[in-house]
Order: structure tokens, then sequence, then C-alpha cells
């Protein structure tokens, strides 16, 4: 497995290297040898095709044992393929429902009550009977058999989903950001711009230039956020606004209807993350290579808080209602709880570093992250899903590929769906895997031929509730579900991969470190007599953007 890993991580250096503006001499003759480095990839895999390999466990083949983790009450799931908007109806009314909760899950609540404190919810117990609010062992059982009948009946209609692909055309570096406002599609490129696109005709809308640096990560405020700052700009009700952060330390606000940036804040740093929270007044948090966390006000647009929050680059945040979650380049996450004040809003509820959430081991890695309820999704450039249990710092993982060699690059949830991205190193497919929530199962893979890295990702629906999704890499491209009852043909392939079929939720606990799979010194010299560079062997996706 050794030969494997350090090929492994060669591709992924590669595949870094490949979407940098400029290279050196040593990192171009890198690139040269991909095809090589795959071809031996791929003899290797051969190899460990064999029962010796334990299908699910990525990159082990020592263990068998795999635990489901099942935390969530089961949620209604259609007998077709859902729209977005019924699952997440049927999402928040399952949500607003007692739901009967494990001994071991009580225990754990209390345990972190006095620590979380009015965040932390209790235990619900039903009314009913049962030891320590149990169900009794035949509702158990039933209850069980219907959830296994309507998955089965979702996993069927989405192996007959069928979208149409748009390619939208325009912008001519890799896209780092997507976000998805109304029938418009709105993208950020390291090629410095910030445009914007009619969705139902694929077409150009307005190219917003005014960043003198990569355009890093995109935001988009509430209509009634956007209503309040439209009314003090004397512009109409119904403006619409975007937020874009930048390598050239700027967030700017851009009145999507006029095609103007109204109002640029410096942030003294290259922005490489940023959310807008819609509590209270509202506020913009950014985040920045350096790791800094700050807070933007969006009545004055002054500077509220200012906290060195992590070690190395924040790479992701998101709001959940009062909370905050941001995740960083060395594999930190933090918890923030906003209290809506002037000063200071921002109060750290927890921490977890990367001893314990396992994402550290590679200098300059990118971390996004998915909060939903006490659990965070996280995806971290590896063939699986990392989970983390925010209260109380349990993590779990899902396989996300099939391989040795797959990469996530993002991860997203839209209704009742979890979607992550897959790419492989050794051949260059990618694919969205979906996963039924909140029982993380899951369900197909959607692919194409010619699929490019993706790296960000968008949803919404239409009037009719169909799914739209659009996905920012090397290419921005639009999925639009067609019905099924058409007879128009999809272009995408619609396929199971058998080996994740039988792996849900892994414990922690129950494996080996991630970090092995990457660490190991190259201190091969190439052929050329040069020892590979220090900055090329460890470039990432998000010091490639900030170049």
């Amino acid at each position: 497995m050794g030969e494997v890993r350090k090929l492994q991580k060669k591709l992924r250096q590669i595949e870094n290297l490949e979407i940098k503006i400029s290279l050196t001499p040593e990192e171009r003759f890198k690139i040269s040898r991909k095809a090589e480095l795959r071809s031996r990839l791929a003899e290797l895999q051969l190899q460990l095709s064999g029962p010796q390999q334990t299908l699910g466990i990525v990159g082990d083949g020592k263990k068998e044992k795999m635990k489901r983790q099942v935390e969530d009450a089961p949620e209604a799931l259609p007998s077709q393929t859902p729209p977005a908007s019924k699952i997440l109806k049927e999402e928040n009314e399952s949500n607003s429902q007692t739901t009967p909760a494990p001994a071991a899950r009580q225990r754990e609540a209390v345990g972190n009550a006095a620590q979380i404190g009015r965040l932390q919810e209790p235990a619900k117990v039903p009314h009913h009977g049962g030891v320590s609010g149990e169900r009794p062992d035949f509702d158990t059982e039933q209850q069980l058999r219907q959830e296994e009948a309507e998955f089965t009946s979702l996993k069927a209609s989405w192996e007959k989903a069928r979208f149409r692909l748009r390619l939208l055309e325009g912008h001519n570096d890799i896209v780092t950001s997507v976000v998805a406002v109304d029938n418009l599609v709105v993208s950020g490129s390291r090629d410095t711009t910030v445009k914007v696109w009619h969705v139902p005709t694929a077409t150009e809308h307005k190219n917003l230039g005014g960043h003198t640096g990569g355009v890093t990560c995109l935001a988009a405020p509430p209509s009634e956020y956007c209503k309040r700052l439209a009314w003090s700009l004397s512009l109409p009700d119904k403006e619409r606004f975007i937020l874009s952060g930048s390598a050239d330390c700027y967030v700017k606000i851009w009145a999507l209807s006029i095609g103007q940036c109204v109002k640029s804040i410096y942030t003294f740093n290259a922005v490489t993350a940023l959310c807008f929270v819609p509590e209270e007044d509202g506020c913009i948090i950014t985040g920045s290579d350096g790791g800094k966390i700050q807070t933007w006000s969006w009545k004055t647009f002054q500077n509220c808080q200012s906290v060195n929050a992590h070690q190395e680059a924040v790479t992701s945040i998101q709001s959940q209602g009062p909370l905050v979650f941001s995740a960083s380049a060395e594999g930190g996450v933090s918890v923030w709880e906003n209290q809506g004040s002037d000063h200071d809003p921002l109060r750290l509820l927890q921490h977890w570093s990367s001893q314990v959430t396992g994402l550290g081991g590679e200098p300059g890695g990118r971390v996004t992250l998915s909060p939903r309820g006490d659990r965070v999704f996280l995806a971290y450039g590896r063939a699986w899903l990392k989970i983390l249990h925010w209260r109380t710092g349990m993590m779990s993982r899902l396989t996300n590929h099939g391989g040795i060699t797959g990469v996530t690059d993002c991860v997203h949830q839209t209704g009742g769906l979890l979607i992550g991205s897959s790419y492989d190193l050794a051949n260059g497919e990618s694919a969205l895997n979906l996963f039924s929530l909140p029982q993380c199962r899951y369900l197909s893979s959607l692919t194409w031929p010619t699929a490019p890295r993706i790296l960000c990702f968008a949803a919404w629906t239409t009037g009719s509730g169909d799914h739209r999704w659009v996905t920012g890499g090397r290419d921005l491209i639009v999925w639009e579900q067609l019905p099924s009852s058409g007879k128009q043909r999809g272009d995408v392939t619609v396929k199971r991969d058998s080996r994740m079929d039988s792996c849900l939720l892994e414990s922690e606990g129950d494996t080996e470190d991630d970090e092995e799979t990457d660490d190991y010194e190259d201190d091969e010299e190439e052929a050329n007599g040069q020892p590979v560079s220090a900055d090329g062997g460890s470039s990432s996706w998000l010091r490639c953007v900030l170049q």
C-alpha cells in the first residue's frame, strides 16, 4: 500500500498544479508525468482488487467491521423522484414533532447541557411505554421495515432520474464559487470576475468586473435584507445583491439589476471565505488567508469584531440560524454563536482541532463544510466525507468513493439530499454522489463521459418543484431535472457503485487514522536531477487561488 499512497499524493499534487496560473520548470515536469503515474496506479489497483481488499473501507484491507450510526428521526420519502421543495417541507414538519431518542443520546445530551447552555436541546422522551424512553421492540421493527421500504422506493426513483446539462461559457479560468438567486446563477472565478447568468436561456446576463485578484467566495443575502439595503440606496425594493470576496482583500456588494458595485469593504487580508448571517440586523462574516474571522455590520458596513480563530487559511464559513461554522486549512473546525450585538457579536462555543477532526496532515489543505443540526459534514480532499458531531467531538465518516484514489472537493445539502462531489485521481472521472438524509444512505451517482472535476455546487428548485443545480470548477454547468414521464433524453448517466452500497456511517474509532494515507516524504529526485520543490509539492487549490 505504500506505493499506492505515494502515487495518490503525487497525482493530487499534479491536479492542483494544473490550475495554477504560472508554473516553474520543475512543476511542468511533474505534470508531464501524470499519464505515467496514472498508468502505474491503475496496475496497482488491479492487484489490490482481489479478496484481500475490504469493500467500503478505503485504503484498508484489514478491517471488515462497519457501524451504522443513525441519530436523527427518519423522514417520509416520496415514492417517485422527489421535488426538493416537497422533501424540505416534509423534513421541516418532521423536525417540529417529538421524536424518540435512544438512551445513549439522552445521556450525551445531559452531559453536554452545562457546556452548551441554552443551545443544547434536551432529550425528547415519548409519552408511550418503554424503558428509558425507547420504543417497544415491535414498534421499532415495524418502523425499520417502513424506513427500508421508503428508502428502496427513493433509491429506485433516483436510478431513473434524468437531467439536462448546459454549459455556461465565459470564464477563462476555474470557477471557485457559485450561488443561485431566482432564475439567475452568479459565479466567481480566479479570472477576477463575477458573472451573472440567465438560466432559462443559458446566457451571460452581467459581467461584474472590479476585483483585482481572484474571486474566492460568494454569498447571497435573503430578500428581506436586500430590501433594506435597496431602500437606503434608493433602488427598487426587488433589487437583489451578491457579496463577493477576493484575494485583493476586498468584499464587494453588487446590485444585480444594474450590474454595479454599491459597496466595497477593505478587510486588510486576502478573503478566502464568507457568509451572510440573517439574524437581527444581519452581518457579514469573512475569513482570511491568515486564519482571521471578521464580522461586518450589514447596517453600517463597519468592522464589529476580528478574531484570530485558526492557524491557517479559513476555507469555509456557513451559518445555521444563530450559529456560524468555520473550517480552516489545518483541519480545525469552530462553532460560534451570533449574539446579535454591535460589538463582538460572535462567541466561540466549540473548537475542534485537527487532532480531533483528523483532517490535518497536508499543508495548505482545503476543507469545506455543510452543517445540519448537531452534525457538520466535511469534505477535505479524500475518498470519504467526515461527519463531526460538534456538541461532543465524536467523528464518523461516510464513504464517498469506491476506490483508494478518490477525492471529495465539496459537500452540499438540498432538501432531503446530501450531495458529495467525487473525483478519481487515477483516471480523471468525476461524479456527484447522492445520499438520503438524515440517514446518510447511498442512493446513486450522477456522471457523464466528459465530466470535469467539481469544486463548488449550488442548488435551487423550479416553480414546479424540480431540481436545478449548478456545478463549478474547470467548467460551469447547469443541471436541469427532466420530467420522468417525458420523452427527452437526459445527458447524465445514473449509476450505482456496489462498493458503496454496503457501507454507511463508519465510526472513527473502528478505523485507522486517515493521515497515514498521505504522510510521507517525497525525497525522490526527478529525471532532470532536481528534487521536487517544496512549494510545488504542497500546492493546494486554495493557495493556487490566492496567487
